[in-house]
């Protein structure tokens, strides 16, 4: 069964859709959202990120998506305009789940971790990214549908479990996202939501998920960058007998 996702005042959308699975809901939910937002803050102003800091991370990542990367690529020119940090054709992921900082985590943990998710029990699964939406802090594309990405992000809290790693912010507060450019300043949301409008009829992308990757995530030049650690396969028994959506 699918975990519940909760109320959290750091989360954004602080609520979650009223449905995980439906398109229009979770699009709409998303747009209502980043509308009500007033001011925008600097997404690089965080603490405990330093040049030096190296963290794990179980992230999604799409270096073999064609139909995204020009998507992303055209809406990042539209929006050029704003000064934003667009993310790397390369850089372009979805954050699944904090695991720890690297120095707070032992070689034989991240080994334990690596052979839990050996036999994962989450399925591969479609999702769709559209176009588009935002936060408190950057521009992005919105998800669907979210039922798959919850079940693993709670398979993957479990597995954390079991490996005693530090972990990150509970399946309850997850709301999925992919981010496409980074505000780098304290401003006004109007004028970044009134451009964003404009991109809103663009046609969704399709993304096809069949692993999940353990990286060692680093901030470079208003960037994340990473180092793949692991790819973990996610079962395809069920995938290629379920009928992706294409809408």
């Amino acid at each position: 069964m699918t975990p519940e996702l909760a109320s959290d005042p750091s989360a954004f959308p602080c609520e979650p859709p009223a449905d995980l699975d439906d398109p229009d809901v979770i699009v709409g939910h998303d747009w209502r959202a980043f509308r009500k937002v007033k001011r925008m803050g600097d997404h690089w102003d965080r603490p405990g990120w330093s040049d030096h800091h190296r963290s794990y991370y179980w992230m999604l990542t799409f270096s073999e998506a064609p139909e995204l990367l020009g998507l992303a690529e055209h809406c990042q020119k539209a929006l050029h305009h704003l000064g934003m940090d667009p993310v790397p054709s390369d850089g372009l992921h979805v954050t699944m789940l904090r695991v720890g900082p690297t120095d707070q985590m032992s070689e034989d943990q991240v080994e334990q971790l690596i052979a839990l998710t050996q036999n994962l029990p989450a399925r591969a699964f479609r999702l769709l990214a559209h176009p588009l939406a935002g936060s408190r802090g950057a521009v992005r594309f919105s998800l669907t549908p979210w039922r798959p990405l919850i079940d693993l992000h709670a398979a993957l809290s479990a597995v954390g479990d079991q490996a005693c790693v530090p972990g990150g912010s509970p399946t309850s507060a997850f709301r999925p996202h992919l981010g496409i450019a980074y505000n780098n300043q304290a401003r006004s949301a109007a004028p970044v939501i009134n451009a964003v409008a404009l991109l809103r009829s663009l046609p969704h992308a399709a993304l096809d998920v069949t692993s999940v990757d353990l990286v060692e995530l680093r901030r470079q030049d208003r960037a994340y960058r990473w180092r793949t650690v692991h790819s973990a396969p996610l079962s395809l028994e069920v995938a290629s007998q379920t009928s992706f959506p294409t809408k």
